[in-house]
């Protein structure tokens, strides 16, 4: 039987953590979510591996077997897939990723003006995909926007944008420039992990229907804009860090010239 990685580094998360909840936090994701992979996996291998409680998790002696295995598995095919990706791109290819909302467009073509025998490939990346593409070879470079789940990734931060709320354009709140978490309570919030909505376009015509506000960066509203929604600044949130990611593990040729590029060009909000 073949092995969902996914899930297997899922359950290895929930078992070094001993609870679904902190797990879910390191990996960014809703806990109901993680539940139902760890479920999954359970029903696909034909057995139970963890015992639940309503404060923690223990292993069962099949959990405890996978645990074990679960590192040299995952190696294994991380290493692989990203051979093969390797072999298929050449020495003289590169792959940028970039999560939604993200242009990184202006680093490609600085890049190119300066090694013009480097062929760009260029990968949209969803919200629940931004590390594993690095981490499995698929990306050689990522234009990503926290949180995502940084194991065995060397990031650099070159900007941060603000969080706004998205709203129906008749709503009451359209009105006014900025708000504050405060005006919100009340409004459902439309979550992607809670929702099991995995694209922005499905988020954003939820809030058209009048089914919930959205928290978005600033620069996916605007990307993703359309009259029937407006967005507003939140003033009293936080803002999102924008950074480049590559692997650890990652040596391809002109890998580390694309970083230096894509460091001076890029736009964002530099602190």
């Amino acid at each position: 039987m073949d092995l969902d990685l996914r899930k297997l580094r899922y359950f290895a998360a929930v078992a070094e953590h001993g609870h679904f909840g902190r797990a879910a936090e390191r990996l960014h994701i809703a806990q109901p979510v993680l539940s139902r992979q760890i479920r999954a996996l359970e029903r696909e291998l034909g057995c139970e591996l963890l015992e639940r409680t309503t404060r923690s998790v223990r292993l069962t002696p099949a959990g405890e077997q996978l645990y074990a295995d679960a590192p040299g598995v995952l190696a294994t095919a991380v290493a692989a897939t990203r051979r093969a990706y390797g072999a298929a791109r050449g020495s003289r290819r590169l792959v940028v990723g970039f999560a939604p909302g993200l242009t990184v467009s202006p680093a490609v073509r600085a890049f190119t003006q300066e090694h013009p025998q480097v062929e760009v490939e260029l990968l949209h990346l969803q919200w629940f995909e931004q590390a594993e593409a690095l981490r499995d070879g698929r990306a050689d470079v990522g234009y990503l926007r926290r949180p995502f789940d940084p194991a065995g990734l060397r990031t650099l931060r070159v900007g941060s944008e603000p969080k706004v709320v998205c709203l129906p354009a008749a709503h009451p709140l359209a009105a006014r420039r900025r708000v504050r978490y405060a005006d919100l309570d009340g409004i459902p919030v439309i979550e992607a992990t809670d929702r099991r909505v995995t694209t922005i376009e499905e988020k954003l015509e939820l809030v058209a229907a009048g089914r919930g506000c959205a928290m978005v960066p600033r620069s996916v509203a605007r990307y993703y804009s359309r009259p029937d929604i407006v967005h507003r600044t939140i003033g009293d949130a936080g803002e999102y860090e924008i950074c480049l990611a590559v692997a650890e593990e990652n040596r391809r040729p002109h890998l580390a010239d694309f970083v230096a590029v894509a460091a001076r060009t890029l736009p964002g909000r530099r602190r």
